[in-house]
């Protein structure tokens, strides 16, 4: 294969005749935007889940996993600002009726970056370049920004409004509290989650690429903005440190800077790079996790986002791209900076406490002054009503009824302004334990559906003609193949299908994820499982009944040694670099 397109095209054939994926409702005619996942694509798609759920969640004792709805009432996204900022630019050919995304158009039609960008930049460049429809050569229409949330009414009938959830991030914000409580209340804290979501897209295409529905893989990384780089040291492992990335800064981008610069996750923090070091450590661990899954090092790379380019959350935002043959440079995850944003937002929309008790390490003496109602005055100027603002008043503390007094000059109860005059004045020392904090949040989010295309773009070979899926062990759908070298009813036969069965129960037992196949002749079931991606492979044979030897056959290499039976389990777990049972 030399063009992209062929390459796109081997990938995009072998999917659908092996079994990865294929278009949803085709019996209809298809919807764009959607994809089922056959047998393989199911297992692919999970062995790359759990490897990242072991990168980002099982190898660190800082992050726990929740699971929370898909489907959440209005009030979360229009605190979480995506009901106003959810959007995407389009525009509508008036002659077909087609409708583009316009930066994606300019991009497909012009070869030219413009994201975030006003309607009227977008009319602008539209009309001095001259840009029309690209399929019938029509006028376009003036561009206006569409909301990418799904509708979706809660309950029967009038219901209330609700959303498809468009990332998984807001249900690990609106459970921080929970979550905090429950790990007894500690920083840094991560709450991960693996979830489907839905964005009602402008015009997906590009396969796997631009969906309507997805699974995204998150983490909220909470944590105190005031630890030192020096402090959290202690969770970054040297090999961590010393982790190689790819990084083209917005710096760099804004003087004309193509190719990024090599750095390390440590040179990162030292030199200024990120603005907080956990940034650079998921992106360490980002790195990392792709490499295991069989992407070239050389073929990624992270982006700094320009900050007309980055999410109306984000104080600094990296995209981790590969380079894919037809598609060039394609976002795979995305780092996030929110800072407070989120934390903040659903304070405000919903009153609850989603802060962090600082303890400081010995309690500090504060002065502390204090207003208190004086009952009497209060009694005699509204009469029988002065229960009703005591209680009212009792809602708050002292110290706060001070600090309103102080501001506004009188406390507003039940439409009655109570001045100065109504209250009594203390100032007392307190011993001061800590502080309430908003933590700072770094989020790493993963698209897993295109992790997948990507996983099987770089894996896919071809080798005498014949397709070869390169994958690594840990996410190939299967560890092994178990094969009887013939079937049939002679005696001699059903010992090799015998054993054969026996062998492929006992690695299954074992913890192997194992395929069995006996149909057709050694070299073309070698061939299927080849193209799917399966790394070893194990024929029983006339010599297997007399010994208790097999044949194993490495798919990469394509040798073949025997093994003993008594030795199987233990040579394939060395050769597949895996821990069983």
């Amino acid at each position: 294969m030399s063009s992209s397109e062929e390459i796109y095209d081997a990938v995009m054939d072998l999917a659908r005749r092996r079994g990865f994926f294929w278009g949803s409702f085709e019996i209809y005619g298809g919807v764009a935007g959607f994809y089922d996942y056959g047998p393989l694509g199911v297992l692919l798609k999970r062995r790359i889940q759990d490897l990242w759920l072991k990168h980002f969640v099982y190898s660190n004792d800082m992050v726990v996993e929740v699971e929370t709805p898909i489907i959440n009432p209005r009030v979360v996204f229009k605190a979480s600002g995506h009901e106003e900022s959810f959007t995407d630019p389009v525009t509508e050919c008036l002659k077909c009726g087609r409708i583009y995304r316009v930066d994606h158009l300019l991009k497909e039609v012009l070869g030219v970056e413009a994201e975030g960008l006003s309607p009227e930049e977008y009319k602008k460049i539209i009309v001095e370049r001259n840009v029309k429809c690209p399929v019938c050569n029509g006028e376009l229409a003036e561009p206006s920004y569409t909301l990418l949330l799904f509708k979706t009414e809660i309950g029967p009938y009038k219901g209330s409004l609700g959303y498809l959830r468009p990332e998984n991030a807001q249900g690990m914000f609106v459970n921080f509290a929970n979550v905090l409580r429950i790990t007894r209340n500690k920083l840094p804290l991560g709450i991960a989650q693996v979830g489907r979501v839905a964005r009602n897209e402008i015009s997906p295409r590009q396969g796997l690429l631009r969906l309507r529905e997805f699974t995204i893989m998150e983490i909220e990384f909470f944590f105190d903005p005031e630890t030192v780089a020096e402090d959290i040291r202690e969770y970054l492992s040297q090999d961590i440190l010393d982790e190689k990335l790819n990084v083209l800064t917005a710096e760099d981008r804004e003087k004309g800077v193509s190719e990024p610069r090599t750095y390390t996750v440590r040179e990162l923090i030292e030199n200024g790079v990120v603005k907080t070091p956990w940034l650079a450590l998921w992106m360490g661990v980002g790195s990392r996790f792709l490499r295991d899954i069989g992407i070239d090092p050389a073929r990624t790379r992270f982006i700094e986002k320009l900050p007309k380019e980055r999410a109306h959350y984000s104080a600094q935002t990296f995209d981790q791209e590969v380079k894919t043959e037809k598609y060039g440079w394609i976002e795979v995850a995305g780092y996030a900076y929110r800072t407070t944003y989120d934390l903040e937002r659903h304070i405000m929309f919903s009153n609850a406490d989603l802060t962090f008790f600082k303890r400081f390490e010995k309690p500090m003496e504060k002065t502390v002054r204090k207003a208190f109602p004086n009952v009497s005055k209060i009694r005699e100027a509204f009469g029988d009503k002065y229960s009703e603002f005591m209680k009212k008043l009792s809602e708050k503390r002292p110290s706060e009824l001070y600090e309103e007094l102080e501001k506004a000059g009188f406390i507003e109860v039940n439409g009655s302004r109570l001045g100065k005059e109504f209250f009594t004045f203390k100032e007392e020392v307190e011993k001061i334990h800590g502080v309430k904090i908003i933590p700072h949040v770094v989020e790493p989010s993963f698209g897993l559906e295109r992790l997948l295309y990507v996983v099987l773009e770089n894996n896919l070979k071809i080798r005498e003609e014949k397709t070869v899926l390169t994958l690594p062990p840990q996410i190939a759908p299967y560890h092994v193949a178990v094969f009887p070298l013939v079937t049939g009813s002679r005696p001699e036969h059903k010992k090799i299908v015998e054993l054969a069965r026996k062998v492929y129960w006992d690695l299954v037992r074992a913890g192997f994820n194992c395929i069995y196949d006996d149909d057709g002749s050694i070299g073309r079931r070698y061939a299927r499982v080849d193209e799917i991606g399966v790394p070893l492979a194990i024929t029983v044979d006339y010599q297997s009944i007399e010994d208790n030897t097999v044949t194993v056959r490495d798919r990469d290499t394509t040798q073949q040694e025997r093994v003993h039976l008594n030795d199987l389990k233990k040579h394939l777990a060395e050769k597949l670099g895996i821990t069983v049972f």
